[in-house]
């Protein structure tokens, strides 16, 4: 490709519905997408999962294909594949305050009446903790069948609602994500945390795509944040159609 690179534009994808399918493997149509943008402009990941996650759905090689990876919202940031920063929950909330969220985090799923239960209903990552009423080790069809379930009950907004009264002196922000799952963090740690890495002085464009980008979803603050391009996808084929018409210059691949 002859054109010219313009590395004072960047463009950030969430992963999980925008670039892969839930939990699923990048496909190579998407991979190519996104080898022939990098000729035109820096790209960045921003997911709300651990690098190692990451790592799974992009290939073992997206931390030095790409110019950013912003795993954890941007709490733990990886730059050409050198680990940059990185932000402590346990730090910013000390144990005991820690210990006590969670212990109501189990207790409340405990109690929770819903079709199936499973294991790993709290993830401690490096920068905020997900939590799923279902449980992580749910098979795939469980996840599915537990987004149609929650689309209905509002089984996470629940627990949401229920967690903001008992906690609003920590304040702490949750974002619903994926289909199981939501994220829980200070305030102010959520995906607009990766733009304290893209200062103004080399980054004049700021495009996001992602596919949670309404009012409490994982992609809203950095969607309509004021320096940012915000585009909403529904999959991966929407994905490459959004960029095709953003870079025509793309062309075929």
């Amino acid at each position: 490709m002859s054109v010219k690179k313009d590395a004072r534009t960047v463009v950030l994808f969430d992963v999980d519905g925008t670039l892969t399918k839930p939990r699923n493997a990048v496909t190579q149509k998407v991979l190519s997408m996104l080898r022939a943008l990098l000729q035109l402009v820096s790209v960045g990941i921003i997911s709300g999962s651990r690098v190692g996650l990451i790592e799974e759905q992009l290939g073992p090689d997206i931390l030095h294909e790409v110019d950013f990876v912003f795993a954890e919202n941007g709490l733990s940031v990886f730059r050409k594949g050198v680990n940059i920063a990185s932000t402590s929950l346990l730090d910013a909330l000390g144990e005991a305050q820690l210990q006590e969220f969670i212990n109501c985090c189990l207790h409340y799923i405990a109690d929770l009446r819903i079709p199936q239960k499973r294991g790993t209903f709290i993830e401690f990552r490096t920068g905020m903790l997900n939590i799923s009423p279902i449980g992580r080790n749910c098979s795939q069809a469980e996840r599915d069948a537990f987004e149609e379930y929650d689309k209905e009950h509002k089984v996470r907004r629940g627990m949401i609602e229920h967690l903001q009264k008992r906690f609003g002196h920590l304040n702490l922000v949750y974002s619903i994500g994926g289909q199981i799952s939501f994220d829980v963090m200070p305030v102010g740690w959520t995906k607009e945390y990766a733009l304290r890495y893209l200062p103004e002085s080399e980054y004049s464009r700021i495009v996001f795509i992602g596919d949670k980008c309404y009012q409490g979803g994982n992609d809203w603050e950095i969607f309509s944040h004021p320096r940012v391009e915000g585009y909403a996808v529904n999959d991966p084929d929407e994905t490459i159609s959004t960029l095709k018409k953003l870079f025509p210059e793309l062309g075929a691949f």
